[in-house]
């Protein structure tokens, strides 16, 4: 297939007469800026996602949550750049790829800290994440091997877990995010959830192009102006943030090495290792480039690096961004220097701490009505992934059934695991990390054991195996 050359006001990238492809194509910047704005759009909420989360569960003040914060989106821009421009054959895809904290990772570490002494929370959190990023160096060189292990089956299970087992935290933020305030549930609470909710809706339907894009951070927007009349939103963490500012390592001790919770964040960076190589796959195809293990092997390379640094300054898992790999798949605009654009953004807002702070002026009932939609379609996209898994066939049935049964005990019955050793109940009180060692387990038993080059597998079963 022919490669599409660069269009005359952008200029060639590489030397004439030998065409431009467009993951190489730079842009004019009336094209760049707007390109990039949208990534930033698609991503933005996320990002902060999973500070706002595990600042709030583990009572960070909103000085250290503005912290907090500012480090995600440091890290998270910092790795998108080095995925996006990367050194050639050594680190980094080189593909339009955005990389930052995973939402896959809050669950697993609100139970680490659900289990750690007061004050040692983060700590034993930032110690399994060093150690996350290090496996995902070491078996990232051999990750292809192993993803006939992690098939849609079983992915489509975990991420499904995710956004089931976190729903309970945007339901907790509507209702005022503090369960020991007098005014938690309070209707002006939920009265708010539901308004930003509505607008989210609101422009989810009615609005086209950038907005539609943008309903997610339009709703956290109006959803904020109309709290204020009402004295739901609060500015101290804006007066009280500095405007710049790099952050300081280790700022909530060193990092403590828990045997549990280190094997809780391993399967997570599994999961994480098996999405990043997915995005990857899906981005070749839509770039027209072919994505093979060595691409594969650098980018997973990325996601070990940021993970294994990222706390040092206050960062958590790191994995691919599927939304940022729709917006490529929609746009249709493949060059990675606008992915990079979008990075270096990042990396700005990480730099000056007040920009930070403008996310945590958003009031509780606002993020929980916001929560909502984004953690519901979390749940959506494992849905879409289980659709294409072959559940025609009765093993794989009874493999999803278990281990979605698996990963909702921990929701539905929270004090099920409590006569367990402490190691267990970090493991299997995360419904994440409990149903995805049900899922390879059960795929190991259903498709593995007994079985040679495919032999007694049934139609659904290889559909089950098709990402091998």
């Amino acid at each position: 297939m022919a490669q599409p050359a660069a269009g005359p006001s952008d200029g060639p990238c590489s030397t004439p007469p030998e065409p431009c492809h467009p993951v190489d194509e730079k842009l004019h910047v009336s094209r760049l800026v707007p390109a990039a704005l949208q990534h930033i759009a698609a991503m933005y909420a996320g990002v902060v996602t999973p500070p706002l989360i595990i600042g709030q569960a583990v009572g960070l003040d909103p000085g250290a949550q503005t912290r907090l914060i500012a480090a995600s989106l440091l890290i998270a821009g910092l790795a998108t750049l080095l995925q996006t421009l990367g050194v050639k054959g050594v680190v980094g895809n080189r593909l339009p790829f955005v990389n930052a904290a995973s939402s896959a990772g809050i669950a697993p570490i609100l139970a680490i800290a659900e289990n750690s002494a007061p004050g040692h929370e983060l700590p034993a959190v930032y110690g399994a994440v060093m150690v996350a990023g290090l496996f995902c160096l070491v078996v990232g060189p051999f990750f292809g091997r192993l993803l006939r292990f992690f098939p849609p089956l079983v992915t489509g299970v975990v991420i499904t877990l995710i956004g089931v087992t976190l729903m309970p935290v945007p339901v907790g933020w509507a209702q005022g995010g503090d369960k020991e305030a007098a005014d938690f549930g309070d209707m002006r609470h939920l009265a708010l959830a539901a308004f930003t909710l509505v607008v989210i809706l609101c422009f989810q339907r009615f609005a086209r192009g950038f907005f539609k894009q943008v309903a997610l951070l339009m709703g956290l927007f109006i959803g904020t102006l109309a709290a204020v009349p009402f004295g739901l939103a609060d500015f101290s963490a804006l007066r009280s943030a500095p405007v710049a500012a790099l952050p300081t390592p280790f700022a909530s001790g060193a990092p403590e090495f828990q045997p549990a919770a280190i094997l809780s964040l391993c399967l997570v960076m599994l999961v994480l290792m098996t999405e990043s190589s997915a995005g990857m796959l899906a981005l070749g195809e839509i770039c027209e480039r072919r994505t093979d293990g060595a691409t594969i092997t650098r980018g997973l390379r990325t996601d070990g690096l940021a993970t294994l640094v990222g706390p040092v300054f206050g960062g958590f898992p790191t994995s691919a961004f599927a939304q940022n790999v729709g917006v490529v798949s929609l746009t249709r605009v493949r060059s990675r220097y606008v992915v990079a654009v979008a990075g270096g953004a990042l990396l700005v807002l990480g730099a000056f701490p007040v920009l930070g702070a403008v996310v945590s002026l958003v009031p509780m009932p606002v993020l929980g009505g916001a929560g909502i939609v984004l953690f519901g379609s979390i749940a959506v996209s494992g849905i879409r992934t289980l659709s294409e898994a072959g559940l025609d066939d009765s093993s794989n049935i009874v493999l999803v059934a278990v281990s979605l049964g698996a990963g909702i005990i921990p929701l539905a019955a929270p004090t099920f695991y409590a006569d367990f050793p402490a190691w267990a109940q970090t493991v299997l009180g995360s419904g994440i990390s409990a149903g995805a060692l049900v899922a390879v387990t059960l795929n190991l038993f259903f498709h593995h054991l007994g079985t040679r080059d495919g032999a007694h597998r049934t139609p659904g079963d290889v559909a089950a195996l098709k990402s091998s």
